[in-house]
């Protein structure tokens, strides 16, 4: 962003703030004011680096967030799948609950809370609602993480971290911390779920203790995303480029699940005003889950993307064939129901997540999957006589160049067809389009040759054409010299 831009939205800021307090209480209530300003600032922590908002979303909706101030960067949002519009009558107010509604939708959000009297947001962004009477919140936003997890937030069993898009998610096991592919309910395995990446503790500093309690993360301000159990010493540490490197008093970590699947963490460099790329749970783009969109191939080494029946033509945005939700349970299998692609040299990114068994052949493999209407795919090595199945729809697979990796995969026949049917629809036309103007170039061209073959018989007849007959055509000219012969 421009540091004129930003200049711009921090007076804006300013101007909009409705209380320079870090905390508000029973009786507040507001709504926006601006039609046309990003955000409306509420009110700030001590410091002024957060600040709780109404920010605007897809320009007329509404979202109420944390968000670091200097970046506008949201880190909490309260209603992110149901956002509210950017409405007047779109009110926050605070009794106890923090509510956040409209008079169409009615309530849109609550923090379902009884006893809150004080509203109050600390400088580590996490907003929460106080009982003065109590020593500890009743109610947290920490407790509640969207797609971001800031420095000194505890991430624990019962909490997941969401991509905006909804489709990936972050989730910690017994041992682990895992990214999963999110299909809707009944569409792939029981879970609904496909575990892509998986981080297990790997437990040398400190041991997971049997009956002591479940393992939680945290963001460490020294530079690291870190797994504990019941010890302030990690079981097990992921590193960041900054790892041990002195913090600064302005500096801010934070990891967020993006819409790409992957898990990454972020700095702010104050000097540049800029967040800074500090780590990648996922390196190689073609470990990702849809690099290259369904049925797609992903050629690691930055070659790009093609698709696995090497005819249709990839589509950047579209991917191959679309979606393959679900399974063939309910039609007919084989037959009719789905076409087969067969490719060598291919794998899934996360195959050592997926179970395998032991075939002596890739056509035993294969019908391993063609007799299961749940199956998408088999991957065959054809050295170790491992047959992968690929119980969920099938995503971008990778090029591994190796021959003795067969892969099988099923398509339906409707998914298939999209992508040619659009070719085939755009050939017809344009088909039919050049026929037509050769047809009339024809006529006009015919119409030409008529017309000067009529005027060279009359220059050769006459010498000159006659001044009241010198516009009429050849057909009309001689009705008019045969009537008047009679």
């Amino acid at each position: 962003m421009s540091p004129l831009l930003l200049l711009l939205f921090l007076s804006l800021a300013t101007a909009l703030t409705c209380s320079a307090s870090p905390q508000i209480h029973i009786g507040f209530s507001a709504s926006p004011q601006s039609q046309t300003a990003p955000f409306e600032s509420l009110f700030t922590d001590p410091t002024g680096n957060f600040s709780l908002c109404f920010l605007r979303q897809n320009q007329n909706h509404l979202a109420l967030a944390v968000i670091h101030v200097a970046s506008l960067q949201p880190l909490w949002l309260a209603n992110p799948t149901h956002l509210a519009s950017w409405s007047h009558t779109t009110r926050l107010s605070f009794n106890g609950t923090l509510l956040l509604s409209d008079p169409k939708t009615n309530l849109l959000w609550s923090t379902a809370t009884t006893g809150g009297d004080t509203l109050l947001l600390l400088n580590t962004s996490n907003l929460q609602i106080l009982n003065k009477a109590k020593a500890t919140p009743i109610w947290q936003s920490f407790d509640f993480p969207t797609n971001t997890l800031v420095q000194d937030q505890n991430f624990t069993t019962a909490m997941s971290l969401s991509s905006q898009n909804g489709l990936y998610s972050l989730r910690l096991g017994n041992d682990f911390m895992g990214l999963y592919a999110n299909y809707p309910e009944n569409d792939a395995s029981s879970l609904g779920q496909l575990l892509y990446w998986k981080r297990t503790a790997l437990e040398a500093k400190e041991v997971i203790k049997q009956g002591q309690g479940p393992i939680y993360a945290r963001v460490n301000k020294e530079g690291y995303l870190g797994m504990y159990q019941t010890s302030a010493k990690p079981i097990d540490v992921q590193k960041f480029d900054s790892f041990q490197q002195t913090p600064t008093a302005s500096s801010f970590l934070f990891v967020r699940l993006e819409p790409d699947g992957n898990l990454k963490g972020y700095y702010w460099n104050s000097n540049k005003s800029s967040w800074v790329l500090n780590y990648q749970a996922i390196t190689e783009t073609c470990e990702l889950p849809l690099p290259c969109g369904s049925y797609g191939l992903c050629t690691p080494g930055g070659s790009g993307c093609s698709c696995l029946d090497n005819r249709t033509r990839f589509e950047p945005g579209v991917g191959c064939f679309g979606g393959s939700n679900g399974n063939l349970c309910s039609e007919k299998i084989g037959g009719d129901s789905y076409s087969v692609i067969r490719r060598t040299g291919v794998e899934p990114p996360h195959k050592e997540l997926d179970g395998h068994v032991t075939t002596p052949s890739s056509a035993e493999c294969e019908g391993l999957c063609e007799r299961n209407c749940s199956c998408w795919g088999a991957m065959y090595n054809n050295v170790s006589g491992f047959c992968y199945i690929m119980d969920y729809p099938i995503g971008t697979m990778s090029g591994s160049g190796e021959e003795y990796k067969i892969g099988y995969f099923k398509v339906r026949k409707s998914e298939s067809g999209k992508n040619r049917v659009g070719v085939r629809v755009g050939v017809v036309v344009g088909v039919m389009v050049g026929i037509v103007f050769i047809g009339a170039g024809v006529w006009m061209m015919r119409m030409r040759w008529r017309r000067k073959g009529v005027n060279g018989m009359l220059g050769e007849e006459n010498g000159s054409s006659p001044g009241p007959y010198r516009n009429l055509g050849f057909d009309s000219f001689k009705s008019i010299e045969m009537s008047g012969q009679r």
